[in-house]
């Protein structure tokens, strides 16, 4: 019997390679494993945030939904900070001259930043040391894991510079990270999180010395780009959507995406190795 092979999609091809992005306003990397870097590298004022980089980080993370080819994103910050917030010079004096119309489209697109990272198929691991601050403490978050070291200081700082501690999503993500009280006393102080505290309060899973931290991160992306990347695009997903749900609905939609993914070859190669006791190499299909 012939066996039907689909014509290539010229579609699919232009809109699912991101594997050779180039980044205007950071550094990007990605393996032939799947395994993606961005580095923020404005190494010599902390790596902050500028109106260009946030908007061009919004639109490589939108544009990571249709992407075959990365299968995991480390976020990392050059020098031995991750991210100092958004630019004084660049942003902040700025926003002081803006109208509230200006000021409501820039708010918008920093919190489409955060929902970018957030709805993105693809496992984000952030490596964090040195100062997370502002911005760059909401990009931290974002991620759906941190790696950090003990040099690590993560504060959301925005009553520090007269502003709401509600910023990008932070009353949201933050109390369900780390609890409602340790998040109610960072967002009203602007007190930075010590490497220890968020290691003890579930912020990062782990703590590592900053010349390996990077390493280490990768090597865990590495294992997870090895894993099933549609069941973790799923995983994802779903821990996402069941915020908002009772737990008879969060059991019925597990129920649904489990059985979507049973529908997997992944699933099929998984049995396949189990019964011939070797490890299963998924492809993601």
């Amino acid at each position: 019997m012939k066996h039907y092979v689909p014509e290539a999609n010229p579609m699919r091809a232009q809109y699912g390679a991101r594997a050779s992005y180039q980044a205007r306003h950071f550094a990007w990397s990605c393996g032939e494993d799947g395994v993606a870097t961005v580095m923020l590298n404005r190494p010599e004022r902390k790596n902050p945030l500028t109106f260009d980089s946030y908007g061009e980080l919004r639109d490589l993370f939108n544009g990571l939904r249709q992407a075959t080819d990365v299968k995991v994103v480390v976020v990392t910050g050059e020098g031995g900070n991750f991210c100092s917030g958004g630019d004084v010079h660049d942003i902040i004096g700025p926003l002081t001259k803006m109208t509230m119309p200006e000021l409501l489209e820039f708010t918008r697109m920093t919190g489409d930043l955060v929902k970018a990272m957030r709805g993105c198929p693809q496992p984000i691991i952030g490596a964090i040391d040195g100062v997370c601050a502002g911005a760059g403490a909401m990009m931290a978050l974002a991620c759906d894991m941190r790696l950090g070291t003990a040099a690590a200081k993560t504060a959301f700082l925005f009553t520090r510079v007269g502003l709401a501690g509600a910023d990008m999503g932070a009353c949201a993500l933050l109390p369900r990270m780390i609890g409602q009280g340790r998040a109610s006393e960072l967002l009203f102080t602007g007190r930075a999180m010590s490497a220890q505290e968020g290691l003890a309060w579930g912020f990062f899973v782990a703590l590592h010395d900053s010349g390996e931290l990077l390493a280490k991160a990768q090597e865990l992306a590495r294992s997870l780009a090895a894993g099933p990347m549609f069941g973790h695009a799923m995983t994802k997903n779903m821990l996402s959507q069941e915020w908002s749900m009772t737990i008879d609905q969060a059991i019925e939609a597990e129920a649904q995406a489990q059985a979507i993914c049973m529908q997997t070859q992944d699933f099929r190669r998984a049995y396949e190795a189990f019964a011939a006791k070797q490890k299963p190499v998924f492809q993601g299909d």
